[in-house]
């Protein structure tokens, strides 16, 4: 399923949103202009390794991989699925939040959600790059607050467009991430997705919000 858009409008222009949307537009732009050592260089450097923090846990510096990860995409069908997906859920809860509010609900979840890759990957080596872990923060918390949308959702093998109750999309979005989290145990394979980051970013959202919620 590809969700398009919702149905709840926004009361105001989403500045929060359209901001860390610009920032990782910009930080990809620069990485993806680099010449390919540097590229390289910047995503060892800046990218979140779950063994290189676990080495480093006494030192302040081995921390800071845990934020600048979370504007750094692979690819770009990465950061545009990730910054569609920020933009169709973080403008309703920007609303609820307000501005400064939603920033730091939105780094919050996406620290909460690295801490959650790492402990389920500890001796991991592969770079982890994206925002989709406080994405899934801003959609735990979309659930949550704005529980009578629809997402106008693609059926993409079927093409055809169908209204899709936010709450049960959201709930089906989780449990296919839960299931691939926990078939990823089991297998005992580490991929490209950081499938607990998600995870835990979501219930991080879900618990959080009222911390957030405009009186």
């Amino acid at each position: 399923m590809i969700p398009l858009r919702d149905t709840a409008k926004s009361k105001k222009v989403p500045v929060a949103t359209l901001f860390i949307i610009a920032v990782n537009v910009i930080v990809f732009i620069n990485q993806a202009t680099m010449p390919y050592d540097e590229s390289l260089s910047m995503i060892y450097k800046y990218a979140f390794i779950p063994s290189r923090f676990l080495k480093g846990m006494n030192h302040i510096e081995s921390y800071i991989p845990l934020f600048t990860s979370m504007f750094m995409h692979g690819n770009i069908l990465h950061i545009l699925s990730n910054m569609w997906s920020l933009w169709l859920f973080g403008d309703n809860v920007e609303d609820y939040m307000g501005t400064f509010r939603f920033i730091v609900f939105y780094i919050l979840v996406g620290l909460i959600a690295g801490f959650a890759h790492f402990v389920f990957n500890p001796m991991s080596d592969l770079p982890t790059v994206g925002a989709s872990g406080a994405i899934a923060g801003v959609m735990g918390a979309y659930f949550i607050m704005v529980p009578h949308s629809r997402i106008i959702t693609l059926i993409p093998f079927f093409p055809f467009f169908i209204r899709v109750p936010s709450q049960i999309f959201l709930l089906i979005w989780f449990i296919t991430q839960l299931r691939s989290g926990i078939m990823s145990g089991i297998s005992g394979t580490v991929g490209g997705v950081a499938w607990w980051a998600h995870i835990f970013g979501f219930l991080g959202g879900v618990i959080s919000y009222k911390k957030f919620k405009k009186e």
